[in-house]
């Protein structure tokens, strides 16, 4: 449906596998900060049926998603962690705009920029690492974000002209790329 503008290079992978606990952590707490989206996005928006049914299967999905990398973590003997900052996060959703209908699209289309960044790190991950469950994990994860990124412009479209949703998805692709090529590389989604 739409390309990122940045694309992530082999360094970014290569620090997250010199630190996989450290990223297992991380990708714990994205998942559940995702289904903790979902479900803030459903209650502010009660009057949009079919984003109020897409946000609740997506939260219990991401929230499955949380509960398998916990297996991940239990199965290494680490623990979840705290939650840390996300200068990515922080930084994208400075592009959000004032206005009830233009701060629901953006937040829309944000969250698919966010789910397109997770499918292209996350199919990262799995490329690198060897045969075995966490491989199988790993490309599972990312194309289940490739959908994700999907249904939020598609609800975009749904709730907005086409042409103003393009137009602005092409806005938030340029500012996540600016974004990303200023990030240092570590052992963490973003």
């Amino acid at each position: 449906m739409f390309e990122l503008k940045y694309k992530t290079p082999f360094e970014w992978t290569q620090a997250v596998l010199a630190d996989f606990n450290t990223f297992l952590q991380d990708h714990a707490a994205a998942e559940k900060k995702a289904s903790g989206m979902a479900i803030s996005m459903l209650s502010h928006y009660p009057d949009r049926r079919k984003l109020v049914r897409a946000m609740t299967d997506l939260a219990l999905e991401e929230l499955i998603h949380f509960k398998q990398v916990l297996k991940l973590l239990d199965e290494r003997d680490e623990i979840l962690g705290d939650d840390k900052q996300d200068a990515y996060i922080k930084q994208i959703r400075s592009v959000f705009r004032n206005g009830k209908e233009v701060f629901l699209m953006d937040r829309l289309l944000v969250a698919g920029v966010i789910e397109a960044r997770g499918h292209e790190r996350f199919s990262l991950v799995a490329e690198a690492l060897p045969e075995g469950k966490d491989k199988d994990f790993y490309q599972m994860i990312a194309k289940s974000e490739a959908k994700h990124k999907n249904l939020f412009v598609e609800l975009a479209y749904e709730y907005f002209d086409k042409s103003e949703v393009d137009a602005r998805l092409e806005e938030i692709l340029e500012f996540e790329a600016n974004i990303c090529e200023n990030l240092p590389f570590r052992a963490a989604l973003h």
